[in-house]
């Protein structure tokens, strides 16, 4: 799940000529939903998206107070196009999750995040309308987020951990390589003392 997270002092979305949403100081979220996501992928953007430290406290501090903390809105807008995948200079959005799953999954996301917050502040778009959207963006601070446990992310964490099995196997490996240098050492030092390595013909190599 792919999410940007504005920052704004106000923001709004009309379909044809009616505004059929608004907010004034708080976050306006895109959102894109992909195939892969699940219910973890959900919760997680919820968590994020309420808990973002994007706002200044009451001494003027910055970064210090999530839209929770300062009772600000969120404005959400479901975006398909944020799943695109670029066939040369074609948009391809196979990636979006199809918009008989995508919306009531969207529909618990936003129900999640007004349980987890006051519902009343949560607003949104309309669902597969074509939409304007009205972002002033306050800063501009515009934050990416994306969430972390989907399959492809699993199994990007698959190969990292077996690079780093590899990584502790040429390790592993190191002592007994480094002996064998130290026998080589002692073996040039002192010419009666063993290499250490079984069958060892380097006598027989010198004509």
């Amino acid at each position: 799940m792919r999410a940007i997270i504005q920052r704004v002092t106000k923001a709004s979305v009309t379909v044809g000529e009616e505004e059929i949403s608004s907010i004034g100081r708080g976050l306006c979220v895109l959102l894109g939903v992909s195939v892969e996501d699940t219910q973890k992928d959900a919760d997680y953007i919820v968590r994020k998206i309420l808990h973002l430290r994007l706002f200044e406290d009451d001494s003027g501090r910055a970064w210090a107070k999530s839209v929770m903390d300062r009772d600000f809105e969120v404005l959400c807008v479901s975006q398909f196009t944020l799943q695109c995948v670029l066939k040369g200079n074609k948009p391809d959005f196979h990636a979006a999750m199809p918009a008989e799953l995508a919306q009531p999954f969207y529909a618990s996301i936003l129900k999640s995040m007004r349980s987890s917050y006051k519902p009343e502040l949560i607003k949104d778009g309309k669902f597969g309308a074509c939409m304007q959207v009205s972002i002033q963006n306050d800063g501009p601070v515009t934050i990416e987020l994306t969430s972390p446990t989907g399959p492809s992310d699993l199994r990007q964490l698959s190969k990292q951990e077996k690079q780093q099995q590899r990584k502790e196997k040429t390790r592993s490996k190191g002592p007994s390589e480094s002996s064998r240098e130290k026998g080589a050492v002692r073996s040039r030092q002192d010419p009666n003392a063993s290499s250490g390595a079984d069958g060892d013909v380097s006598s027989e190599r010198e004509p």
